[in-house]
């Protein structure tokens, strides 16, 4: 009986957390802690905690992974959350870690500088330092170098497409291979929010704090993820840096999800939500597709026999 009554205690209070996610805009922490409750560990685990990777005390990053890890290295994402450059902490967001680390990846959360003390261009130095790090560091966690995606939501988006689409911050070749953004800012020039005009209001040039005039033919394949409903960053960034990359011919995918306002995006990789838009789902498909093509594409360079010098 006393089983029991434990059991129902847990399931009315997962309901209760559920309701304050879904419904009163609770604290991102408080759908990590709810996430748990319902989905367990999903055969993850956080394998490294507040490892540096640059010399500000904020420049730390969580890894996640696999539980059960084969020899065979793993892809690894790395995943920037959102708070319009001026709130997060990496260990909110232990719910996308843990969905994407159960879908077979290695998972790295950076924290970055946030407003008032940074400001643009330190979200993307910062990031870009974070990729840096993990190229040069993951195999020791079981993630493999040549096979990183980028991935992020609303301010973490953007951090994710300016590293991935502005050579300046990693070069080219870029060690970059997918990049999926989230309710991602793209094209707000000029600031019309307190968030954006706080966190970019001071650069020199504006047009260089925007994502879209970045867009090239090398950039790596991009899969943009909004909601129509969106008011906080509206559809037309997605829709526009898709345009933008058309006209290089290079590669973008807009999902636009109907009716679906900023936050429920990143929700739906908790398994809170997961079932409520197949935003995880899609966002797995599209970094396995990529990171097979560009394998595919490895294998065949490789069978490739030179052409002799005598000939």
């Amino acid at each position: 009986m006393k089983s029991v009554l434990i059991w129902i205690m847990g399931l009315l209070l997962a309901a209760g957390l559920f309701l304050a996610v879904a419904y009163w805009r609770a604290p991102v922490w408080l759908m990590d802690r709810a996430d748990r409750l319902v989905s367990g560990d999903q055969g993850v685990e956080r394998v490294a905690e507040g490892l540096s990777f640059g010399t500000h005390p904020r420049l730390k990053l969580d890894i996640w992974a696999p539980r059960a890890k084969g020899a065979t290295p793993l892809p690894v994402i790395v995943f920037f959350y959102g708070g319009g450059w001026h709130w997060g902490e990496r260990d909110q967001y232990g719910f996308a870690a843990r969905s994407l680390a159960a879908r077979g990846f290695v998972v790295v959360v950076p924290d970055y500088r946030l407003v008032p003390e940074a400001h643009f261009p330190d979200f993307a130095s910062d990031s870009a330092a974070a990729v840096r790090w993990t190229q040069a560091q993951i195999a020791q966690h079981g993630g493999d170098p040549a096979r990183i995606a980028v991935m992020g939501h609303s301010a973490g988006a953007y951090n994710a497409l300016m590293v991935a689409l502005d050579p300046q911050w990693l070069g080219t070749p870029s060690p970059i291979k997918a990049v999926v953004s989230l309710s991602g800012p793209t094209d707000f020039y000029p600031f019309t929010t307190d968030s954006a005009r706080n966190a970019m209001g001071r650069a020199p040039d504006p047009q260089a704090t925007q994502p879209v005039n970045f867009a090239r033919a090398a950039a790596p394949p991009l899969l943009l993820i909004h909601g129509t409903a969106d008011t906080t960053v509206r559809i037309r960034n997605a829709r526009n840096l898709k345009a933008a990359m058309d006209k290089v011919s290079a590669r973008a995918t807009v999902i636009e999800l109907d009716g679906v306002e900023h936050n429920l995006p990143v929700m739906a990789l908790s398994a809170l939500f997961k079932n409520r838009i197949p935003v995880l789902e899609e966002s797995v498909n599209f970094i396995h597709e990529i990171q097979d093509i560009q394998e595919r594409h490895d294998a065949d360079q490789g069978r490739r026999i030179p052409d002799s010098p005598d000939r």
